[in-house]
């Protein structure tokens, strides 16, 4: 990874920041984007101690496709081509799908699968035009594994994964490689949005993955030809059950995995 150019998207906090610090301690030069410039500027800075380089941070807001267009071209200009690409913006919300308002509906696509899908293009031309980069996009289980309370997100994590499976296929010859990172739950502040009342993560505890270790093995198939990474280990037992075993899955899915 040494002198690579990482952009990551989401950086300012949970896995982002946790893949910055990672990329950079292999030293690479990491770029981080995400809304909050207060935050990606610390770790910014944190990135440049690990690795001694140079580090860019940019505000990005990826609902935004005018920003995005704005951004990309900061960084093509100031940085450079991308080696690799870690979408890792994202959101969720855990609630009754007769209940929700349809206005987040929109807001999730358009940040979690939409903006996504925009950078990507953006990023993949000019890979295509190098001849070589590495698209990750993070995904989620519950793009695998759809649960109660998670219409919508898992909405979003299913349009992810098909995606991402098609774009495989067709910048493969292209020496551009994609892979998904479906984990389960992480112990991030997504879930301060997700679940505010924290019951959640508590009840789940036993599935709960650290953010640094789950950094340390994503930036270790960098440059790869990978195709998933999922975790943990259980979760991705229980999806292959939920596709092979339809009637098994949706039991499992409304018992016990339904903690929500």
């Amino acid at each position: 990874m040494t002198d690579k150019i990482v952009v990551i998207t989401g950086g300012s906090s949970g896995l982002g920041e946790q893949i910055a610090y990672e990329a950079a301690a292999k030293g690479a030069i990491v770029v981080v984007c995400a809304r909050r410039i207060q935050l990606i500027g610390k770790v910014k800075q944190r990135c440049m101690e690990i690795s001694g380089k140079e580090a860019y941070a940019f505000q990005l807001n990826v609902a935004e496709p005018d920003d995005i267009e704005e951004v990309s071209q900061k960084i093509l200009t100031e940085v450079g081509v991308p080696d690799v690409l870690v979408n890792c913006a994202g959101f969720g919300s855990f609630e009754d799908f007769l209940s929700v308002d349809m206005a987040a509906a929109y807001r999730m696509f358009e940040v979690n699968v939409l903006g996504m899908m925009v950078l990507t293009q953006k990023m993949a031309i000019e890979m295509a035009e190098k001849g070589a980069g590495h698209i990750i996009n993070v995904a989620s289980m519950a793009g695998k594994m759809a649960t109660a309370k998670s219409t919508l997100y898992s909405a979003t994590k299913f349009a992810v994964l098909g995606f991402s499976n098609a774009l495989r296929l067709e910048l493969k010859p292209l020496n551009i490689g994609v892979t998904t990172v479906n984990p389960g739950p992480i112990r991030t502040e997504f879930f301060d949005q997700a679940d505010p009342s924290g019951d959640y993560l508590s009840s789940v505890d036993w599935v709960v993955l650290d953010p640094e270790k789950l950094a340390r093995q994503i930036v270790k198939k960098m440059g790869t030809t990978t195709r998933e990474i999922n975790k943990p280990e259980l979760l991705e037992v229980a999806a292959r059950f939920y596709t092979l075993f339809p009637h098994i899955g949706d039991f499992l899915a409304g018992s016990l995995f339904n903690k929500k």
